[in-house]
């Protein structure tokens, strides 16, 4: 047990020798701008090269010049591919056409807290408000297919969080992404995507990207027009714990990527939480382990504030002044339709052992309360539903 609560517990990041040498921090001008593209986009270079290139040479421009007979004396016999200047500026051009920029990790605008991670990503596109990039952050993340009452508790953690001041960072994922993203819509939110700014992922969130870009920011290290690939979305959830002071996970199979920006997180020093679940829902196994594993215990906001409250600066903390606000549920008013079964479905994927408010149904599934009443009627007489008070539902246990 005890090597097993190593995995999720904050670790303390041991410094790299060559990583902890500052890298020079300065307003890029077009020209410098185009100078690191080439050296990221050049053959061979990652994150850890490009800083020690950064330091040994200092600055791209000469990076560039001296990348040739670098590669020779390494044994290299074949020419060095280098990025065109002309390949860069395509890539910096349709960055702009969509309306986002780049921000390289020796920009002042880099976020933060994202550069202290191990290796960050040389180069950041952002689109929308990236004054948001360098607030304190909160990730909330957790399954695609998650449970009303997951999705509940995600806006309301989200909420009450950004209250406080916290931006919330996500993945724009279906699920708690999402619900994450649109209850922290007033107060700040931050989606990293695994492709390019301009492709939406997934189709049914084109909607809420373009809500985020226009009140929040849109983040990613892809260029524009990358469509995103199985093994991205592991980067992408690497950004989205290295840019967050820590990260609470709701709901989680076994085998989810939730648990990958977990991981993350401790690899990052960050602190991990996660939402217990009821033990007969598979999508709580992956949270409860990581609570059987060492992860904070979050059962509300204030879990979260107090844990995080030392690593706040005392600017932080001043601004961390909670506001209070009435969230009311407007049920939607459009005709009663005949239920079918893409209503059942919508309806009966949200139920779990776990009490579920009817008025959150109506609010995740977007139907009007009448059909809700009717799929619920359907499965309480099937046998299927236990009721207790109150307008909550739950899946009976035998279901």
């Amino acid at each position: 047990m005890a090597r097993s609560r190593r995995l999720v517990k904050k670790q303390r990041v041991e410094p790299d020798l060559f990583g902890t040498i500052p890298l020079p921090v300065a307003e890029l001008g077009a020209k410098e701008r185009l100078a690191c593209l080439r050296l990221i986009r050049s053959e061979n270079i990652g994150p850890a090269t490009f800083r020690t290139l950064i330091n040994l040479c200092g600055g791209a421009d000469a990076a560039l010049a001296a990348l040739p007979e670098i590669a020779r004396r390494g044994g290299r016999r074949r020419p060095f591919r280098i990025c065109t200047i002309a390949k860069a500026e395509d890539e910096l051009a349709a960055a702009s056409a969509i309306g986002s920029s780049p921000l390289f990790t020796i920009e002042p605008g880099y976020p933060k807290v994202l550069a202290t991670v191990d290796n960050p990503p040389p180069l950041i596109y952002a689109k929308g408000n990236t004054s948001v990039l360098n607030q304190p952050a909160i990730a909330i993340v957790g399954s695609r297919n998650c449970s009303g009452a997951g999705a509940a508790f995600a806006r309301q953690l989200a909420s009450e969080l950004g209250n406080t001041r916290f931006v919330i960072t996500s993945g724009l994922a279906r699920g708690i992404d999402g619900a994450a993203h649109r209850s922290a819509m007033k107060t700040g939110t931050v989606a990293v995507l695994a492709g390019g700014l301009d492709i939406i992922y997934p189709p049914e969130h084109t909607d809420l990207q373009h809500q985020i870009a226009e009140t929040g920011c849109l983040v990613t290290e892809c260029p524009p027009g990358f469509k995103p690939r199985g093994k991205d979305f592991p980067r992408r959830n690497r950004i989205i714990s290295g840019m967050s002071l820590g990260v609470v996970v709701i709901e989680a199979a076994k085998r989810s990527g939730s648990l990958t920006t977990a991981r993350f997180a401790a690899e990052q020093g960050r602190d991990v939480f996660a939402v217990p679940g009821h033990p007969l829902d598979p999508r709580a196994a992956g949270t409860n382990a990581l609570l059987k594993s060492g992860a904070i215990l979050a059962t509300n906001s204030e879990d979260i504030i107090t844990e995080l409250a030392p690593q706040l600066t005392s600017d932080d903390r001043a601004s961390l002044r909670a506001r209070e606000e009435v969230n009311e549920y407007h049920a939607p008013t459009y005709d009663d339709i005949d239920v079918g079964n893409p209503e059942r479905e919508l309806v009966a994927g949200l139920l779990t052992p776990t009490p579920i408010s009817l008025n959150e149904i109506c609010r995740l599934t977007e139907l009007h309360p009448k059909q809700v009443q009717a799929v619920i009627l359907e499965l309480t007489l099937a046998g299927r539903l236990e009721h207790h008070g109150q307008n909550l539902i739950s899946l009976g246990q035998f279901s």
